[in-house]
Order: C-alpha cells, then structure tokens, then sequence
C-alpha cells in the first residue's frame, strides 16, 4: 500500500487532472439527494437526473411522497431500474422521516442508515454533499480505483473505507470520493484501464506490476 505521503501526491494529481470534480446527481435539499442516491443505486446519474427534473418538481418533501402509492411512483421512476424496490424504501424512508425526524434529513451517519433502502454508501454521499460534513462513499468506482493504485488494500467496501480514512486527510475526505470517481469513470475503467493516459501511473501498484509482468515476460 503507498505511504501517506505517495496517497497525498495521487489526490493532489488527480485535483489538477479534474478540478471540477463534484456530486453528479443534482438536487437542491439534503432530502432531494437522499431520494436520488436510493434511485442511483444500478443506475447512472444521469438517467437519475432526468426523473428527479419530472419528479422534484411536484413532489419536494417526505410529505409529498406520501400522497403516493408504490405503485404511481414506481411508474414515475420505472426507468431507474429496480423501480418496485426503490418505490417500496423511499415511501417507507419519508414515514419514517416524518414519524421520527420531524420531516427533516437526519445528519448522522448512524441515523440516516436507519432508513429503509440507506446503506453505508447512501449515508456517506448525504452528509458529505448535503451536509458538508467530510466522508468517504466507497462505490464501484472508488473501491476499484483505490486498491488498484494502492491507496487501499482490502477485498470489501469498509475496510475500503477505513484504508481511505486513515491515508487521506480529513479535510480532503469528501473531494477525493469525487476525484476517484471521476478517475475511474474517465481513465482508470473497470475492464481497459488507459494506463498510458493516467497521471498518477509511476505510484500506481496495478500499473507497476502489469509494466513489471510484461518485462519478466
């Protein structure tokens, strides 16, 4: 695994490569992210964007959803996928919202993960870009990305989360969830990574050991 150092020269990098790297799901309140983070789920943020544009636009709060049965709004998300299970979690998160938190977005990750269809990743994204308060959300992109370069060494997403925590500053906890993402969405992609292209290849584990496989061979 790099050294605290090296991890802080790969964000630093990856800054400079992707300056503008923030949240893709748009939103306006920390409960209009929370709904789009459970739509997200298997499905891209820019398919989530286009429904909650439709969808925001009538319905805004937790009170609002649930004037809805699961099966009007499983027809107005049906194009994120899944769209039966989402439906059911979101109606039963914006109950529980209203019974529990007075209609509010809790800000606690230890809350929030008491919503149904809210797991650790959710939890993360909502007090991280919701509430400006610094944290990791370890998706497919930051998992990969992460233990390919070496900033973390672990085969599941917590203790993905803890080697991240531990090597990133806290301060930086928040926009480096973003530059992984944006890393691994634009270079470091899941099947054929352009290793050739990446600005941070002389620190990366992967890089070395397939450059190093290639010269034993």
């Amino acid at each position: 695994m790099l050294t605290k150092k090296e991890t802080k020269e790969v964000i630093d990098r990856l800054l400079r490569q992707y300056p503008d790297a923030k949240a893709g799901l748009n939103f306006s309140t920390p409960f209009e992210l929370l709904i789009a983070t459970i739509l997200s789920a298997q499905c891209t943020d820019a398919q989530v964007n286009k429904t909650t544009a439709v969808l925001f636009k009538e319905y805004k709060t937790p009170e609002d959803f649930l004037k809805l049965s699961e099966e009007e709004l499983g027809e107005m998300i049906k194009s994120c996928g899944f769209y039966k299970n989402k439906s059911k979690n979101i109606l039963a998160t914006c109950r529980l919202l209203v019974e529990k938190f007075n209609g509010q977005v809790p800000n606690t990750l230890e809350e929030l993960m008491t919503l149904p269809g809210v797991g650790r990743k959710t939890a993360n994204v909502v007090i991280s870009n919701a509430f400006n308060i610094p944290a990791i959300a370890v998706d497919t992109h930051v998992f990969r990305v992460s233990n390919r370069i070496g900033i973390a060494n672990s085969n599941n997403v917590f203790d993905t989360e803890k080697d991240l925590m531990e090597n990133i500053d806290r301060e930086m906890w928040s926009k480096a969830h973003h530059l992984l993402i944006f890393h691994g969405r634009k270079i470091c992609k899941a099947r054929n990574p352009l290793c050739h292209e990446c600005p941070v290849a002389d620190l990366c584990e992967y890089y070395k050991e397939k450059i190093g496989g290639r010269k034993e061979g």
